[in-house]
């Protein structure tokens, strides 16, 4: 990748479009690895008829799920540029915000996706990483025992890699992803030619004659059909990053055409040579190139591994922001300018999931047992959530939202229900873990719930306040106090806590609210909303309000309201935030279990001292009893 920028629109074009293939594509990019040979792994004869059939579906999977589904319909419902299940629940709530009934169906389905979009990030690493490893032993049988303890070793690297920034090695993903697909290409071509009959199985029938031949038992062949097509939510999630149309021109006009070339070349290279199976991929190689093929297998699996970790990040930082899950220690390691997001209690808990995988299943076949049900299971959440927002936003009529709904979700369905066949061997274990992040977001989200309406309930306006103050012997010191609030109504109770002990009031009181907004970027006019209260003119309401890609960075808002009128000097002020003590009434509707998971998310969550960016040596922290 170059370092000098281009210089007319359509070199900007073109260089993004060449930046998401180094990217977007690394998964779906990766998935001839495995993919093919899974499919026979479960004792389908690899003769020419059963070879078509599947190249078939292989060929239908890609066109109707990726090329027509996400490229085409799914990345025209995005939020101001952006995409992913998080971005994409924004928007659909937006959508439905006089609908409670359906804004809480949106909340569910959304965070329903984001949990089993962790579920799939903890085996694509392992999974991608183990079948490049694998091709050693092609090379010589007797290298097989160093297999599990190169992948671990490789995998390691990469997580702790993410701790001094990867961002560097950025500028060499294009390039090597680039090669990739092109050896993709080249190497299907070359066994095409060998065979260039495999090129029928365009024809849809060879899939139906297959459907039709083995019965119930395709939903068995569906299982392993959708490995191919797994990173193709990737498209929609990194759209904001790269544009939409970027990412159509290198899908459509490389990618694409790189993974039909090599799929078909594998399969030609399996009904010129059955024994191929044990791993089409490495064997379509002849043997000189066996070992830089490995070497840059191992290199694309990785950028696919630092593309699935970098979303988790993302992800994450998303549902934090919308207030879906406890704060987080949030960094941005810099290399030469560039920034690059870095969560570390993410970072360890992915990379010491990943690694017991390749430890338990020591396989990528065993893996293949566990994949695929967590990426239907999002996909059919990106579905619906994409109808909600396409209906309300486009001009469509009935018939044609509903015609698109029936056919892209009977798709999913039908590769939910194949997938259904792998939880007894392994795919219990990313419903597994959706299910406890599930079961955390909900929790926190219900808990924060409850904790508002004690807040209401107590709720005392700056009026009441004012006439309580008449009343009272306070002493006025000089300087500006700034008290941080959850609610956007009344006083916070840390204001009504130092007045009552301490007896003292600054000059100039601010209470201060941030506001998410379900939209990824605020614009900085409209980032600052101040208003005053009472006669002497030293109480102001401030809310900033931030989009959930945006760094809530309170220092810089404040810069903004000395613009608005409002002078507030940040060496002289004092910060003042409620450390909470939650303590739950024997009434309480909440289960025992979640107030103790509640509690205890409450008690482990980031200091919003370093969340929102605010002068540590500037802030009182007082303690506040809260009974739920």
């Amino acid at each position: 990748m170059s370092a000098k920028p281009p210089a007319s629109p359509k070199e900007r074009f073109t260089y993004l479009a060449y930046c998401a293939i180094g990217v977007v594509f690394a998964d779906i990019g990766t998935s001839p690895l495995y993919a093919l040979k899974e499919i026979f792994h479960g004792g389908l004869p690899a003769d020419t008829g059963h070879i078509l059939g599947v190249l078939s579906l292989i060929f239908w999977a890609l066109t109707l799920v990726v090329a027509t589904k996400y490229t085409t319909f799914i990345m025209r419902a995005d939020n101001q540029g952006e995409g992913g299940i998080i971005a994409l629940m924004a928007l659909a709530l937006q959508s439905c915000k006089y609908h409670p009934k359906r804004k809480r169906l949106v909340l569910f389905l959304g965070l329903l996706g984001a949990s089993l979009f962790y579920g799939d990030s903890i085996i694509t690493p392992a999974i991608s990483v183990l079948s490049a490893i694998e091709g050693i032993k092609v090379i010589s049988p007797r290298f097989e025992n160093l297999v599990i303890p190169l992948t671990l070793i490789v995998l390691s690297a990469l997580f702790i890699l993410q701790t001094k920034g990867s961002r560097q090695l950025s500028h060499f993903f294009s390039p090597i992803m680039a090669i990739w697909f092109a050896v993709l290409a080249i190497l299907g071509l070359v066994n095409i030619v060998e065979y260039p009959e495999v090129l029928m199985a365009i024809n849809p029938v060879y899939a139906f004659k297959l459907m039709l031949e083995l019965g119930w038992q395709a939903f068995v062949i569906m299982g392993g059909v959708v490995l191919v097509i797994t990173g193709a939510e990737t498209l929609y999630a990194d759209m904001g990053n790269f544009g939409l149309k970027p990412i159509r021109l290198a899908w459509f006009g490389y990618v694409f055409p790189a993974l039909l070339l090599n799929y078909f070349g594998q399969g030609a290279l399996l009904i010129n040579n059955p024994e191929a199976l044990i791993n089409p991929f490495y064997m379509m190689a002849p043997g000189w190139l066996l070992y830089p093929m490995m070497i840059l297998a191992i290199l694309a699996t990785c950028i696919t591994s630092q593309a699935v970790i970098s979303g988790a990040f993302s992800v994450t930082r998303q549902a934090i922001k919308l207030g879906y899950c406890p704060r987080m220690d949030i960094q941005h390691v810099t290399h030469k300018g560039l920034g690059q997001l870095y969560m570390p209690t993410v970072n360890w808990l992915l990379m010491a999931s990943v690694l017991l995988l390749v430890i338990s299943f020591k396989s990528s076949s065993a893996l293949a047992s566990a994949y695929g049900i967590a990426v239907t299971g999002t996909m059919i959440v990106d579905t619906i959530l994409a109808f909600i927002v396409i209906q309300t936003l486009s001009h469509w009529g009935k018939i044609t939202n509903i015609s698109f709904l029936s056919l892209f979700l009977l798709i999913d369905l039908m590769f939910l229900a194949s997938n259904s066949l792998k939880i007894q061997t392994g795919g219990w274990l990313p419903l597994a873990v959706a299910s406890l992040l599930f079961v955390i977001m909900t929790t926190w989200i219900r808990g924060k719930e409850m904790l508002a309406k004690y807040l209401e309930e107590r709720r005392v306006l700056f009026e009441e306040l004012q006439e309580q103050i008449k009343s009272r012997p306070l002493v006025t010191v000089p300087g500006t106090a700034i008290y941080m609030a959850r609610s956007l109504h009344g006083v916070p109770q840390v204001l009504l806590h130092n007045l009552e002990h301490n007896h003292v009031m600054h000059s100039k009181i601010v209470v201060l609210t941030i506001v998410t907004k379900e939209e990824p970027y605020v614009d900085e006019a409209h980032r600052v909303k101040i208003r005053s209260f009472g006669d002497t003119g030293n109480f102001f309401r401030v809310k900033l309000y931030f989009g959930f890609q945006e760094e809530q960075d309170v220092r810089r808002a404040l810069q903004l309201c000395c613009h608005e009128g409002l002078d507030v000097d940040q060496k002289t002020v004092s910060f003042f935030i409620g450390s909470e003590r939650l303590v739950f009434r024997r009434k309480n509707p909440m289960p025992t279990w979640q107030r103790s998971l509640f509690r205890f998310l409450t008690h482990n969550s980031a200091s919003p001292i370093a969340f929102f960016k605010i002068p540590v040596d500037r802030v009182i922290e007082l303690g506040i009893r809260v009974e739920l």
